[in-house]
């Protein structure tokens, strides 16, 4: 290690140091010992313009143990991002750039959000499948206009939780051989030493998942762990992990303690530190000229990276006009024009047809015009009907926009994100929607980063029947809905279903559809303006006179037996108005106005929903009425469980009639005094 590179390394470890310190909150003990990795990283082997954070040709990193951000601030500091010192004296405070773990989106250079771990292990799987299979789609030979790496730095936390299983198992089938994982083995957690909880050979393990594994003894030994990087280049057709033994806290009295791992240093340490590695004790966020002069390097070599591929890119453009304007379309983010001309449209009457079959027939129909769609199913495409018919393999043929993720669930809907965060493509992963459990805090980073992720969830209620309570999914609804930023759909037929996937792609952002497994009617196109209800999130479907009697709000399959209510109640002298509700999230966008013209004040109300009760009162008021799901389910037939269970006809009549029973009760007896 040369005198410059140590000074440049000490540089980030104190800055990381003083940032946490000032906070007085944060985790020393991975900047200390991962600093010498991160250096090589964005120093040396990393392609990409701190001037420009979005250029789409960058190599991509992942903090994956994201509560050692303080370290990645500090590299993006001294690699030239838009993060200044003063952003590093913000450290963890309200408002500021350099939040407590990496969020994308509030800090420039910062990929994706991290700190629940093992995601961030996921989520580059995600970048890596983004990056191979636009290779595959738009390079030419000697125009390789999609060329890059992903890199990240992981811990044993990371490598401890479940969902690193299913992310490494997957890349290592994918042969995602552009991706680099550089392991921090530390031999601590939190807690104490790994050999508590950890006692597994991590390599073997990676190992039989198929990816290249080496091992570094020292991470201060720039030499080896370069040496060891280049290796892993160099094997072209495996994932790879480098396990760097590195020493927590590197440099402070507490190293190799668990006590330096999440709690500042306190001051006597701190400037011990300082003195065993050789740094002024006396000054703070401080950055000697050298250094910066030395980690500056990257700025010029970062703007030539770029100007070499826009001169790549320019000859590409000359040679394939139609491939260039496709993939600056998708790479900004805007859908062809006239892409919604290929949705189809359902007539009513006839058979009924099952919102996930009417998923699959969209899909299918847009897909030409949206190539950017990929994604698949956790084992489940047969029953989730999420295949693309033309659109090949992917673990065959990269360019193939089906992937097989296995059971998979939690690691399926990370690498969703990841692949959101990559840019150029609208990525799906799907399951049925008991299963939404496995996934929920990778749909829950999908909102927190505001990705264009979709989850696309079917057996949507007790209806699939025979299966029983552990596949009958009764919270699910109230719970999603409950994420801030997620959009979620729940048709009640194939044209809503229609609707819902032209809004998940229009809107942008993070979604989730919850569509039946058995076969409803299907609403008039014709009668009713489908497209422009679902974007309002609820509509009028029945609007049973100008002065009704009852109103009945229902979404997805409960919106017929509402229907089939409403038919009824109106023989029995209660006209009753039924409103479709696909959309909470988008109901809960429109204005005050609209939103008193579906559920007027002085309307007694119902909701039926064959799922979690909570959270339906903010809309049918304390003095309404639910029907839905105290219990979980039962192993039945689906007509018959939803019989049971209160969703027929019969039930709602009865809870309509009495609803307004009470209401003209409390009224004669308000008139009466």
């Amino acid at each position: 290690m040369t005198d410059i590179d140590l000074l440049s390394i000490n540089t980030l470890r104190f800055l990381a140091v003083d940032a946490v310190d000032k906070a007085k909150s944060g985790h020393p003990g991975a900047p200390l010992g991962d600093a010498p990795i991160a250096y090589l990283l964005f120093h040396k082997y990393m392609r990409h313009n701190p001037k420009n954070s979005h250029w789409s040709n960058r190599d991509r990193f992942v903090l994956s143990n994201g509560h050692a951000s303080a370290l990645l601030y500090g590299s993006l500091h001294l690699s030239g991002y838009k993060v200044s010192i003063q952003d590093l004296e913000q450290f963890r405070q309200w408002e500021s750039i350099t939040p407590g773990h990496p969020e994308r989106g509030d800090t420039d250079g910062v990929e994706v959000t991290t700190g629940p771990l093992g995601q961030g292990l996921a989520m580059a799987v995600g970048l890596a499948i983004a990056e191979k299979h636009l290779a595959a789609v738009y390079n030419r030979p000697g125009l390789d206009i999609v060329d890059h790496y992903t890199y990240g730095i992981c811990g044993d936390g990371d490598l401890m939780e479940g969902i690193s299983h299913e992310a490494a198992s997957l890349a290592g089938t994918l042969g995602l051989g552009k991706l680099i994982f550089l392991y921090d083995d530390n031999l601590i957690s939190l807690d104490g030493p790994t050999e508590l909880s950890f006692t597994e050979d991590v390599l073997k393990r990676f190992e039989g998942y198929h990816w290249h594994t080496q091992r570094v003894a020292d991470g201060n030994d720039l030499a080896a762990i370069s040496k060891a990087i280049e290796a892993a280049k160099a094997v072209t057709d495996k994932p790879s992990l480098i396990a760097v033994r590195t020493v927590i806290g590197y440099g402070s009295p507490i190293a190799g303690t668990n006590k330096v791992h999440g709690e500042a240093l306190k001051p006597d340490e701190a400037a011990a530190t300082k003195k065993n590695l050789g740094w002024p004790e006396d000054k703070f966020f401080y950055v000697p000229e050298e250094a910066q002069k030395n980690w500056s390097t990257i700025i010029d070599r970062g703007a030539k990276y770029e100007q070499d591929w826009n001169k790549l890119f320019a000859k590409y453009k000359s040679q394939f006009p139609d491939l260039a304007a496709e993939f600056e379309r998708t790479q900004a983010g805007t859908l062809k024009e006239g892409w919604e001309k290929s949705l189809p449209s359902f007539p009513a009457g006839g058979k009924g047809v099952a919102t996930r079959n009417a998923g699959n027939a969209i899909m299918n129909a847009f897909a030409k015009d949206i190539p950017e769609l990929i994604g698949g199913a956790a084992d489940l495409t047969a029953s989730t009907k999420t295949i693309l018919k033309d659109g090949g393999n992917f673990h065959v043929d990269p360019k193939g926009r089906n992937i097989w993720f296995g059971v998979r669930e939690f690691g399926m809907c990370a690498a969703v994100n990841g692949m959101a965060a990559h840019g150029g493509l609208i990525p799906y992963g799907s399951t049925f929607f008991t299963f939404s459990d496995y996934c929920k805090s990778a749909i829950r980073m999908a909102a927190i980063m505001h990705s264009h992720s979709l989850f696309i969830f079917t057996h949507d209620s007790i209806a699939l029947g025979e299966d029983g309570p552990t596949h009958q999914p009764i919270e699910h609804l109230m719970m999603l809905r409950a994420v801030p930023y997620l959009t979620d759909f729940r048709p009640a037929d194939a044209n809503e279903t229609t609707a819902a996937w032209r809004l998940a792609l229009e809107r942008k952002a993070p979604a989730f559809m919850a569509l039946s497994r058995q076969d409803l009617p299907v609403l008039d196109p014709d009668k009713h303006a489908i497209y422009e209800g679902v974007s309002h999130g609820a509509y009028i479907v029945e609007k049973g006179s100008d002065s009704p009697d009852l109103l009945i709000v229902a979404t997805g399959a409960e919106v017929w037996a509402s229907l089939n209510a409403a038919t009824e109640l109106g023989k029995q002298g209660i006209a009753t108005r039924v409103v479709s509700m696909p959309s909470w999230r988008i109901f809960e966008e429109q204005s005050e106005d609209y939103k008193e013209s579906i559920f007027p004040d002085h309307l007694p109300k119902l909701a039926v929903e064959a799922g979690a009760p909570l959270g339906w009162w903010k809309y049918v008021g304390r003095h309404g009425d639910v029907i839905g799901l105290e219990r979980f389910g039962a192993s039945a037939p689906g007509a018959i469980a939803l019989e049971k269970l209160g969703f027929g006809v019969a039930n709602i009549v009865n809870r309509g009639k009495a609803l307004v029973d009470r209401v003209r009760k409390a009224e004669g007896a308000l008139a009466s005094r």
